[in-house]
């Protein structure tokens, strides 16, 4: 009886972990450059004093990312960008560190800075900085220049070249922000990469999100569907318990 519930009940905590990463999914399928997470499940012996070997509960977990590349939509905007092959752009998160994101459509703030989403995009000196006013090429290398309001093609001077970075296949980790980053150091501070010269860009372009949201849809029914099978089961043992429960009361 209680192999019973422990299957029904670390499968139902399973299916309710999993619910979650493809809700994450559904929310983000129109989200510029979003990657797809991608859940597993292992098994893990109970532990504790009185653990039997017999025992075996499920654990999720959500150890890969889908790195398939999304759809590129035309949008025109010099400031959209959509990188190439394996490139990542390098921007600077919320404690200064450096991670990476595919989130193209970029902005210039009031103060000229570049912005992914808020996030400072990073060149080869820190944060990019372009001239208010001014008019903004982007080359394909992620070079940016800029002609100064009021002045000819004559002025144009180069502002920055946002770093791109080509990482190993399942070297990025993802991050709660939705950023990823370099592994950690032996302090367990993440670390930075280094600069692909060869990376580029297409500018006037966008990535959409990976994530289909038919597959989607489909894994969101199916996981619920097995939510509630394993809710039965559950409900099953309890009435089985209570019969049994009845045998021997009778039987006293």
């Amino acid at each position: 009886m209680d192999r019973m519930l422990y299957t029904a009940m670390s499968g139902a905590k399973h299916s309710m972990d999993q619910q979650s990463v493809v809700s994450n999914n559904l929310a983000n399928v129109s989200t510029t450059g979003f990657r797809a997470q991608l859940d597993a499940v292992r098994s893990v012996p109970v532990m504790g004093e009185g653990r039997l070997p017999t025992r075996t509960s499920a654990v999720t977990t959500t150890p890969a990312t889908d790195y398939s590349q999304g759809p590129l939509e035309r949008t025109g905007r010099t400031l959209d960008v959509a990188m190439k092959g394996d490139a990542w752009m390098a921007v600077q998160a919320e404690d200064g560190s450096e991670t990476y994101t595919r989130r193209g459509d970029l902005q210039i703030d009031a103060d000229g800075i570049l912005l992914s989403v808020g996030r400072p995009v990073l060149g080869d000196a820190g944060p990019i900085n372009v001239p208010q006013g001014s008019e903004v090429f982007m080359g394909s290398d992620g070079t940016l220049s800029a002609i100064p309001r009021g002045s000819g093609p004559e002025a144009l001077v180069d502002v920055g070249r946002i770093k791109l970075v080509t990482p190993a296949p399942g070297e990025l980790n993802r991050g709660d922000d939705g950023l990823f980053r370099a592994p950690e150091n032996a302090e367990g501070v993440p670390g930075v990469l280094a600069a692909d010269d060869e990376a580029t860009l297409v500018s006037g372009t966008l990535e959409g999100s990976n994530v289909s949201a038919v597959d989607a849809m489909v894994s969101m029914i199916d996981v619920a569907r097995r939510y509630d099978m394993q809710m039965k089961v559950i409900s099953t043992a309890d009435e089985n318990a209570q019969r049994a429960n009845a045998v021997l009361s009778m039987q006293g």
